[in-house]
């Protein structure tokens, strides 16, 4: 099942036969970062006296979350994953887009607390109103992201993300999408058959393609 975001009337959705999960992305799906990342990167940097245009923090960000992605791609086993990891990815990416200066610890540190905090997030208006509509029809809805055990004290707090029924994060799974051993390990938990699970996510590649290879159903939000 595939459909843009423009298409989804929520009162006029009807799931895929056979449908038992509707399973979210998180970022970029049902949340996202207010103030923006690039926003939240330079006001992080300016409270230890760091100057940093957006738009170069933008550009420089993105090309470390590409570098951080070829590293977990290039693991053994690939895309295997833990708590320690996923700090140490996002120091990483925060490293180099502060260019290794000395404040890049302080940053890091006042960064990771900034994303744990539900004040850090606002709800995206497709991706609520099709859980919603999840929800009517008796399926069941979980979360399942790209991000360690912070995501479970933000999911409890901040709606839509509090209605899911179960959150599934890549650190405490021990993978991250698009992971054959991620989406095996979801199917196990939600007591479900590939066929029965629709994703719901925003990236081309960590959620739709790699959804489509699992065997699970899709729908992108971009």
């Amino acid at each position: 099942m595939r459909a843009a975001a423009a298409s989804f009337r929520p009162g006029g959705w009807e799931p895929p036969s056979g449908l038992r999960a509707v399973v979210f992305d998180v970022v970029g799906t049902l949340v996202e970062p207010s103030p923006s990342v690039p926003q939240a990167y330079a006001a992080a940097a300016a409270r230890q006296g760091l100057e940093r245009d957006p738009g170069e923090i933008r550009d420089r960000f993105a090309a470390a979350w590409r570098r951080q992605e070829a590293v977990d791609a290039a693991a053994s086993p690939p895309f295997s994953t833990n708590r320690s990891r996923e700090a140490a990815r996002w120091r990483a990416i925060v490293a180099e887009v502060f260019d290794q200066q000395p404040e890049t610890d302080a940053i890091f540190a006042d960064l990771w607390d900034h994303f744990g905090r539900v004040e850090a997030w606002r709800p995206l208006p497709f991706g609520s109103g099709l859980m919603r509509a999840a929800l009517d029809r008796g399926l069941t809805v979980a979360l399942a992201s790209n991000f360690d055990e912070r995501l479970h004290a933000i999911a409890g707090l901040i709606e839509p993300l509090s209605w899911a029924d179960q959150v599934f994060a890549s650190s405490e799974i021990g993978w991250r999408k698009p992971a054959a051993e991620f989406f095996r390990t979801v199917e196990r938990r939600l007591g479900c058959k590939p066929g029965e699970i629709l994703l719901v996510g925003d990236d081309p590649d960590l959620d739709i393609a790699a959804g489509r290879h699992a065997g699970w159903h899709v729908l992108g939000v971009a």
